[in-house]
């Protein structure tokens, strides 16, 4: 059989996990929490198990939940959203990411990605006969050159992809990278997704500028976004998308006949979870305080490096420390440090190795400074 996906393998997160495992080292690799949710939400879920709530919720997602979501969006953006039209609820993210793209990329049609990219994005991108056209982010950043983003539009473009804040550096959009996006989308049949996923976990007083918050950009935009990292629950895979009536149709029409709904019992622990805003207000703070407690250890281990503006990703630059690739470097800190991380070369396509890592901090304070003593520990070895 021909594959329709020959250079797709078993992804990165999958390979250093496992080895982290044989290993018996700490999994600073794939990006989900090391810590249990809250009590309450679990309690929920069971409530409303016990309740009966266990057969298929609508294909756009349980009401209460979607006017959850619009309430929250009203919070946080001070935007209005019509829960019943432009609100579609999915099984994670990923989902949301596919169903957009396969919405609307047609054979032929190209499709800008900004890397080092999250890798979900080319898959979908390509099973729908469209073509990735890549822009590397400028270093030491990760932030936008507009200027060769221009030079890359033409008459196929179709689509544009961002995620802010970024995976895997952290970089968080300014409302000068949306109006500089806005000019150059403006009067051309380009439809955008924007992956925002983190847009709870910004620092230093930074401020999430969600596309929803451009009126120009808003009419073009699937904005895909998460309670899995909000709320500590990846192994739930619930996200959303939101988007204008029109795009939302079409959205609705690859998602039903892709998971058609989403676990009806979580999305309502979810609803009324979500009325407590300080459950998602108060994450920057928490995760600011792991980045911060990360980023000083760091300063002992010889890596070079940036604190993250957002996500729960932190990058290290160790280009002056070792010839080794990061693929190479990945492996031995994980065999030999007992400290498991992502290298960066994974997310472009052509492999570029920038000579960085990436660790993801989500975990308790007693893991990362044990994580962090073996490395420190691992420097002082030679």
């Amino acid at each position: 059989m021909k594959s329709k996906l020959p250079n797709i393998g078993q992804t990165i997160f999958t390979v250093m996990s496992q080895l982290a495992q044989n290993e018996n080292a700490i999994n600073l690799s794939q990006g989900f929490p090391g810590f249990d949710c809250d009590p309450e939400l679990q309690e929920l879920v069971t409530y409303y198990m016990r309740k009966g709530y266990n057969q298929y919720a609508p294909m756009s997602g349980m009401p209460l939940l979607r006017e959850a979501i619009a309430e929250k969006t009203r919070k946080t953006l001070t935007i209005e959203i019509d829960a019943e039209a432009e609100i579609t609820v999915t099984s994670g993210a990923t989902e949301a990411l596919f169903a957009a793209i396969t919405a609307v990329v047609r054979s032929g049609d190209e499709v800008i990605l900004f890397e080092p990219a999250y890798d979900s994005y080319q898959p979908a991108i390509e099973l729908s006969g469209g073509i990735p056209v890549f822009i590397p982010l400028t270093m030491p950043d990760f932030s936008v050159d507009w200027d060769l983003v221009k030079s890359k539009v033409n008459d196929k473009t179709r689509l544009i992809i961002v995620n802010t804040p970024h995976n895997p550096s952290g970089y968080v959009w300014t409302s000068n990278d949306l109006d500089q996006l806005a000019g150059i989308v403006a009067h051309k049949p380009i439809y955008l997704i924007s992956d925002e996923v983190y847009e709870h976990i910004v620092f230093d007083e930074k401020q999430h500028l969600s596309l929803l918050t451009h009126p120009q950009l808003r009419e073009k935009s699937f904005v895909c976004s998460s309670f899995g990292k909000t709320f500590h629950i990846t192994g739930w895979k619930v996200g959303y998308c939101i988007a204008p009536q029109s795009l939302s149709a079409e959205f609705r029409k690859v998602h039903q006949y892709l998971t058609f709904s989403t676990s009806t019992p979580m999305q309502l622990a979810i609803a009324e979870y979500l009325e407590t805003k300080d459950r998602y207000l108060e994450l920057s703070a928490f995760y600011q305080n792991k980045r911060d407690l990360f980023c000083e250890g760091l300063k002992q281990t010889g890596f070079k490096f940036t604190a993250a503006q957002g996500s729960f990703f932190q990058m290290v630059e160790f280009g002056h420390l070792t010839d080794l690739s990061d693929y190479e470097l990945a492996v031995k800190l994980t065999r030999e440090a007992k400290v498991a991380s992502i290298p960066i070369s994974v997310f472009y396509q052509n492999q570029t190795d920038p000579k960085m890592l990436r660790f993801c901090f989500a975990k308790s304070d007693q893991e990362l400074e044990r994580a962090l003593n073996q490395l420190i520990s691992y420097k002082l070895k030679g």
